[in-house]
């Protein structure tokens, strides 16, 4: 026959047949011990006393409530899970894929072409786009056709100025556009194709893995392109 503990030193302890056992609910009252206390209660009431209706009514409620709110957590919590695990799968479809996002570098695979778009809030007189190696050293510049407002597109085909082919790697990119003869640097957008997909820990969601330009988040993908 088991036995109820009382002993506050043995919190987390109940007695069956002379033995400690590990209470498995860390001393969390379930719904069993709830129904417990409250015959508990009705029983050592006082009979001039006795207890309401509705206060017995709004106890099962408020315990109801939270039990429920309990059992809601946790759904929930398998849900997220299940979707985090759904777009892991679903992002893992953009490998080998190009996708868009904002940097000031610029990666040339040998194999294909750099692409990339330059927005604008308003039409500019001319636009020119500026490529470096990494120690500042430029590789080449070229003029951006008729720059309107919106998506103006570029393409660098990774050869200099004087149309020698470039190896392979990373470059600096940067964009200047004038306006009414004052000249401004622009953000820069551009198409980096994709190695792998990370599922980041800590909340931080799913990461892409970018060739030469390492890891984005997916939420700051802006656009997906072929290869």
């Amino acid at each position: 026959m088991s036995t109820i503990n009382n002993n506050p030193a043995l919190d987390g302890m109940y007695w069956d047949g002379g033995k400690k056992v590990p209470d498995k609910n860390d001393g969390a009252l379930t719904q069993s011990d709830f129904f417990a206390l409250l015959t508990q209660q009705l029983a050592y009431q006082d009979p001039t006393k006795p207890v309401e209706n509705d206060q017995m009514i709004a106890q099962m409620t408020n315990f109801t409530m939270a039990d429920g709110i309990g059992s809601l957590n946790e759904s929930f919590k398998g849900f997220a899970e299940s979707m985090t695990s759904n777009q892991a799968l679903q992002a893992s479809s953009l490998v080998g894929r190009s996708v868009l996002t904002q940097s000031d570098e610029i990666v040339f695979t040998g194999e294909t072409l750099s692409r990339g778009h330059i927005n604008l809030d308003k039409p500019a007189d001319n636009m020119r786009v500026r490529i470096e190696k990494a120690n500042g050293e430029l590789v080449t510049n070229f003029n951006v056709s008729n720059p309107a407002v919106g998506k103006n597109e570029f393409v660098w085909d990774g050869t200099d100025a004087n149309g020698e082919p470039m190896p392979p790697g990373v470059y600096k990119i940067k964009v200047e556009a004038s306006f009414s003869g004052e000249n401004r640097s622009i953000p820069v957008n551009v198409f980096t194709p994709v190695s792998s997909v990370s599922l980041a820990g800590s909340g931080k969601g799913i990461t892409l893995n970018l060739v030469g330009l390492g890891a984005v988040k997916l939420t700051d993908v802006l656009e997906v392109s072929y290869g």
